[in-house]
């Protein structure tokens, strides 16, 4: 194994404060889910963000690898849920979209997809994550 990238964010004020990188070039302020500041993300929504891309490079990955040059888009619908008294856990959607092939050969990608991308590892057995392939594009 060798290590081929490392990043660092920091974050000060939890739900309402700021994310950034050291070099600061990037920067966002955070607010909670269903706050009024508009302006802002959450933690969520950087989640699906990053899922979502770490997924279609997986799955881009895997249609190279059977040279395959499709377009496809990932959309990470990410849910947070509260199961009371300070209980929360988050669920994934992802629905892909894999340009001109059917959903049944498109689902076989998706699923190869599923065990090359680094986020798919890391949920596994800990977060209800559900695949749907679209036959429409986002």
């Amino acid at each position: 194994m060798s290590k081929i990238y490392e990043v660092a964010t920091i974050n000060t004020g939890g739900r309402n404060g700021k994310i950034y990188s050291s070099e600061k070039k990037f920067l966002y302020d955070v607010a909670a889910p269903g706050s009024q500041n508009i302006e802002a993300t959450n933690p969520e929504e950087l989640f699906a963000a990053a899922y979502s891309a770490c997924f279609n490079g997986a799955l881009e990955l895997v249609l190279s690898r059977k040279n395959i040059n499709q377009p496809s888009s990932v959309k990470a619908n990410v849910s947070l849920l509260n199961h009371g008294d300070a209980n929360f856990t988050i669920e994934v959607i992802l629905s892909i979209f894999i340009e001109g092939m059917s959903k049944d050969e498109a689902l076989k990608f998706v699923e190869e997809a599923d065990k090359v991308c680094p986020y798919s590892k890391a949920l596994r057995g800990n977060v209800k994550v559900t695949l749907e392939v679209s036959d429409t594009e986002f």
